[in-house]
């Protein structure tokens, strides 16, 4: 337990970081989830929605501080080498 007042704060703080990052690493994880069963599925046009949504989504959370920039291009980079890969294949 806290024993100053700004320790209770940052505590509180704290819980309620939590809670929203945690509904936006659960986002992130089934945008994701979402495009990888399009690609498995080989539907392109599901694919290519899935991944203008991954995208956006990603991105907004750059601007937002929940991720970092690189690690959203990074991840962004490789499912769209995903998602053109599997134009190619078709």
């Amino acid at each position: 337990m806290a024993n100053h007042a700004s320790a209770a704060k940052r505590a509180r703080q704290t819980i309620k970081r939590t809670e929203r990052n945690r509904f936006y690493k659960t986002r992130i994880k089934n945008l994701t989830r979402a495009l990888h069963e399009a690609v498995e599925a080989g539907d392109s046009e599901k694919a290519a929605e899935a991944f203008k949504a991954v995208n956006k989504n990603f991105h907004a959370y750059v601007s937002k501080g929940i991720l970092k920039k690189n690690t959203a291009a990074r991840k962004v980079s490789r499912l769209s080498k995903l998602v053109s890969g599997m134009n190619k294949a078709a």
